[in-house]
């Protein structure tokens, strides 16, 4: 197990280098000039202009920029937003609670659905049941969000107003940010009915952000099911006599699971992608939101550290992954270390 991790952890490296230049290359290639947007209307004088980027250090040439910001990296130092004039990484980490929570109950709702919808699909392979799951994960895969987004908005918020419309809590509550996560600092504050309104301005959010994972997952779960099941071992247990709970959940279940582990590593950093979209539709205070405006405001720092902050957490989300190979079948670490 160390033997592989220390392999993984020597592929992140070159990864985490390569992020570094897409970050730093991705705002500048876009139109637009953060001296001007810092301006406004009002404007500067060409003059001004050359100063301020001379302080922002864009006067330089761009290889001079790049290792500038990868020294600082190094340092962790992530520089500092040019809009709100505070550490990037403050800012990140001040918002990021906002987006693990509801990146977390995305993924929940995804499993809690997604994994029984695929197994029962396997089992009634053929019959209505399987073509209908099917049919609605497709369904549920295609849907864009923003549009499936305001549609439940539409629905859920404004016909029958059962759900809030944007926002992590009502304004009547007053809860301080202990830990970030609104769930549980609800839970640690002395406002009755703060939690029950945290989760209710939660449930539309999540299953906008969880309905492509959801259909991912099942179709995987299926896909891998359907191979499992037309193994010799799984006839071997039927042929015992086993319950067919037994053998779905004990042994086919456990060796399709290696499949459909590697799917919701992958959904887990779409997830984060997704959530750009998902809180702005929804004005959830969180990455995604904070990224969206660095953006049009071209902060360069913010940018650049808001991705790279991401990237790490996907390349660490996908070494756990990894790692779960071992505790889910050890012998393919042991395969693998052999290579």
């Amino acid at each position: 197990m160390l033997h592989f991790l220390i392999n993984r952890l020597m592929l992140l490296v070159p990864v985490f280098f390569g992020v570094t230049l897409v970050a730093f290359g991705f705002i500048r290639v876009l139109p637009g000039d953060p001296v001007e947007v810092l301006a406004g209307e009002r404007g500067v004088s060409p003059e001004k202009h050359a100063e301020i980027l001379a302080q922002l250090g864009f006067d330089k040439p761009l290889w001079q920029q790049y290792f500038s910001y990868l020294g600082d990296i190094l340092q962790g130092d992530l520089g500092v937003s040019i809009i709100t004039n505070r550490p990037v990484i403050e800012e990140f980490f001040e918002l990021f609670p906002a987006t693990v929570e509801l990146a977390t109950c995305a993924i929940i709702f995804a499993l809690i659905i997604g994994i029984p919808a695929g197994i029962i699909a396997a089992t009634k392979r053929g019959t209505w049941v399987d073509q209908g799951i099917m049919g609605l994960s497709l369904t549920g895969y295609s849907m864009p969000i923003f549009w499936w987004g305001l549609l439940l908005i539409i629905l859920f918020s404004n016909t029958l107003g059962w759900t809030p419309v944007s926002g992590r809590l009502s304004f009547i509550f007053e809860v301080d940010h202990v830990t970030g996560f609104m769930l549980i600092d609800t839970l640690l504050s002395d406002e009755q009915g703060s939690f029950w309104s945290a989760l209710h301005h939660l449930i539309l959010p999540s299953v906008v952000l969880g309905t492509i994972p959801l259909a991912v997952i099942a179709r995987q779960t299926r896909s891998a099911m359907l191979e499992v099941l037309s193994e010799d071992y799984v006839r071997t247990a039927r042929a015992k006599g086993l319950s067919p709970f037994r053998v779905i959940a004990i042994h086919a279940l456990r060796n399709a699971l290696i499949t459909v582990v590697t799917v919701i590593g992958l959904q887990v950093a779409l997830l984060l992608a997704g959530a750009i979209l998902t809180e702005t539709i929804f004005g959830w205070p969180g990455i995604g939101k904070w990224i969206i405006f660095s953006v049009f405001s071209r902060d360069y720092y913010a940018v650049q550290g808001g991705l790279l902050l991401i990237a790490v957490c996907v390349m660490i989300v996908n070494l756990i992954v990894d790692l779960l190979y071992g505790f889910i079948n050890p012998r393919i670490l042991q395969q693998r270390n052999k290579t």
